[in-house]
């Protein structure tokens, strides 16, 4: 096995990375800081890497396979009281999306003239869309300040998931909520998943998922590796009758090492240009993305009959896992955050990419336009 340039292995690299997420891992465990086994990864590998650079790699395939178990639990939760509500909320779902997205549009230009970041930059930066799936889809857009966009987002993620739980559970919100659902989240579910439970659906839909997750990513579908199983997993599960098993605890820990760990080394702070107001900006605009959230969540009461805090929930721009949880605490409608969150998640990666490709290149063709009239 030939060297790389700083004399180390490739494995030897690989096994520092792995290494260094393991322990950041438990860190953030012991801290009891939020979703720990993705930040604290992360985090770990960023200051890593930074330090020692050259020093870590994380091979492609780990972190495709930890978004494979992401996609396969998204599939999970598309259950058949999922489906009937997202159907009977379409019209609410899909005006409550656009106004968020639109809303998140303009604050990206806000932020693109208050800063040096171009409008494409910020406003990936901006989309509500989870963590893992905004820095692929930068990843698969020319032209994007990758470093930019993932500090946004993570800074994003984290205020939500600081803010969103104070917000609920303060007296500003009714904490009794709906009557729950029968219904419960992929996530939920994990908590009394065991190993034995795979056997023997968890094989039928693993082939499912990785046989979709790699015929995607030939054709080109966008973020294929977490898209593809969670559309398989949604249609084996709806039209067999299949049940899909829960998955062990420690198995979703492992894929968000494995996602976190990749996420982590992509950061390059050095690379930023004006430090303190690219993190400054990234703070404020999540602050006001909440705002805006928490707005339309107040609209969204007066169109439907349900609580301030299934509204907030429904339409908070942060992971639909970690929302289904705090619903499932709270006694909030769980179909109904599991769907709108589902809702904006696909809408945001089968409408939005081909939305902004289109808008880039109407862009790139009145800049030429304009260049040619000189």
């Amino acid at each position: 096995m030939k060297k790389d340039l700083h004399g180390s292995r490739p494995w030897t690299r690989f096994v520092l990375t792995l290494a260094t997420a393991v322990v950041g891992g438990f860190v953030f465990k012991l801290l009891h800081l939020p979703i720990p086994w993705l930040l604290g990864p992360m985090i770990a590998a960023l200051i890593g890497s930074n330090l020692l650079q050259g020093r870590y790699a994380w091979p492609g395939r780990i972190r495709n396979g930890g978004m494979i178990v992401v996609g396969y639990t998204i599939g999970l939760a598309m259950t058949s009281t999922a489906l009937r509500e997202m159907l009977h909320q379409l019209p609410s779902m899909l005006l409550m999306t656009v106004l968020l997205l639109l809303f998140c549009a303009c604050m990206a230009f806000v932020v693109s003239k208050l800063s040096d970041t171009d409008y494409r930059t910020a406003l990936l930066g901006s989309i509500p869309g989870g963590l893992t799936q905004v820095v692929t889809l930068a990843e698969e857009t020319e032209g994007i300040n990758l470093t930019v966009v993932t500090v946004t987002q993570v800074i994003r993620l984290m205020m939500i998931i600081i803010c969103v739980p104070l917000l609920v559970f303060s007296p500003i919100f009714d904490a009794t909520g709906n009557a729950a659902t029968d219904t419960a989240s992929a996530v939920v579910r994990t908590a009394a998943a065991s190993w034995s439970g795979l056997w023997p659906n968890g094989l039928v839909f693993a082939a499912v998922c990785v046989v979709l997750a790699l015929l995607g990513n030939k054709i080109k579908f966008p973020t294929a590796f977490l898209l593809g199983p969670a559309i398989g997993t949604a249609i084996l599960q709806l039209s067999s009758g299949l049940h899909g098993p829960a998955l062990p605890t420690a198995l979703i820990n492992a894929a968000q090492l494995a996602i976190g760990t990749n996420v982590g080394l992509m950061l390059k702070p050095g690379r930023l240009t004006h430090k303190v107001r690219t993190f400054s900006l990234a703070i404020g605009s999540a602050l006001v993305l909440i705002i805006g959230a928490l707005g339309l969540a107040y609209l969204l009461t007066k169109l439907q009959s349900v609580s301030a805090a299934t509204g907030l929930l429904s339409l908070a721009p942060g992971g639909m896992d970690q929302m289904g949880i705090i619903a499932h605490e709270i006694g909030a409608d769980l179909s109904m955050v599991a769907g709108y969150q589902l809702f904006r998640t696909f809408f945001i990666f089968l409408a939005v990419p081909p939305l902004i490709r289109l808008l880039f290149r109407l862009s790139d063709g009145r800049a030429a336009q304009r260049q040619g009239s000189r």
